[in-house]
């Protein structure tokens, strides 16, 4: 104990005092190396004498840190952060709010909410498919991702509609040390543009095409350049929503055309568009290109992206899904079970 780096410092220290006190190191040299009094140290002495190694740091009844709020406090904290709201109507609570209701700093707020590990200024999107067929559809996008069929090539495939290129009202100013670079936050809208991808699920390669509507004939136009990139010897999985464009009687009419008996679509649910690993690539493009992008034009909207696309598939880099059908089926069942229990107590 005496030579530990890694007990409390007062175990550290009492063990080297009970040891030089057993060389015969007098009460009051013991306590100057210590850097306490002599009535300190006999009360070490005695509680070693009393309870042996396991009394070397204790704490000797009523002493240490008193407890810095009452007792039920962080209990109801907890409690009141979860299930209830402020008195003015505030959606959540924060530090300084909830603080004032207990009586208590902010600090302490946040440290319990810490504890706990409660984010009440955060909130996250989500909702559950009313889709007849989501688990079959499920299994079906899943099973494409992490088995996909031999001698296929897999495609994720959506539009990012309503792509804007905008302006900013006055020039951004550069970073600098100790100051982030800056936007306006008002701009200008200089028109927009669908974005047509389908990402290989495979290697990650992008393709890529702009329309101004995403209507049949342009889904179906799209399709035939996914067809010219591919081997006659492959077939065509492709994965995509339920947008009635992908369904219209242009596309299923071309289809059916024995020549496209090596095409497949695979629907998936309604709602579920984090089902669409394209959606994971948009991501991408609107966080490194999009967001901080300043375009004065259409055309220098779909140069910009179209360069950016080009130096993605230059080192392309698949997303894997990792997620098994059955694992997102039971969590999708348990938050429809919490849904349910919350939709009969607002009912009753």
């Amino acid at each position: 104990m005496s030579t530990s780096t890694s007990l409390p410092h007062r175990k550290v220290i009492q063990a080297r005092a009970v040891l030089w006190a057993a060389d015969g190191v007098s009460n009051e040299e013991i306590a100057r190396r210590c850097g306490v009094d002599s009535d300190t140290v006999r009360r070490w002495r005695a509680r070693f004498a009393a309870q042996g190694p396991a009394g070397v740091g204790a704490f000797a009844k009523g002493r240490g840190r008193k407890p810095a709020l009452p007792a039920g406090t962080v209990a109801e904290v907890v409690r009141v952060t979860q299930h209830e709201r402020p008195e003015d109507g505030s959606t959540h609570w924060t530090t300084r709010s909830l603080g004032r209701r207990f009586g208590i700093g902010k600090d302490a707020v946040a440290r319990i909410w810490s504890d706990h590990n409660l984010k009440p200024w955060r909130t996250e999107t989500f909702k559950l498919s009313t889709d007849p067929d989501f688990e079959s559809k499920l299994v079906d996008v899943v099973g494409l991702y992490l088995n996909p069929p031999e001698r296929a090539a897999v495609f994720s495939f959506d539009e990012k509609t309503q792509v804007q290129a905008l302006d900013r009202t006055q020039p951004s100013l550069p970073m600098r040390p100790g100051r982030a670079g800056t936007m306006t936050y008002d701009y200008k809208r200089h028109g927009t543009v669908d974005l047509f991808a389908a990402l290989n699920v495979a290697n990650g390669e992008v393709l890529t095409n702009f329309q101004q509507h995403h209507a049949a004939a342009d889904v179906l136009r799209f399709f035939k350049q996914i067809v010219a990139t591919v081997e006659r010897s492959l077939d065509i999985h492709v994965v995509l929503d339920n947008l009635s464009a992908h369904k219209a009687p242009e596309i299923t009419s071309w289809l059916a055309h024995p020549r496209r008996k090596r095409w497949h679509l695979h629907f998936t649910p309604t709602s579920s568009s984090w089902l669409n690993l394209v959606e994971r690539w948009f991501k991408e493009l609107t966080d490194k290109r999009l967001r901080r992008g300043v375009f004065t034009s259409v055309l220098e909207l779909t140069e910009a992206i179209v360069t950016w696309v080009e130096r993605w598939n230059d080192d392309p880099k698949p997303f894997v899904w990792h997620k098994t059908a059955q694992e997102i089926i039971e969590k999708v069942q348990r938050g429809r079970e919490v849904l349910h229990q919350i939709k009969s107590t607002t009912e009753h």
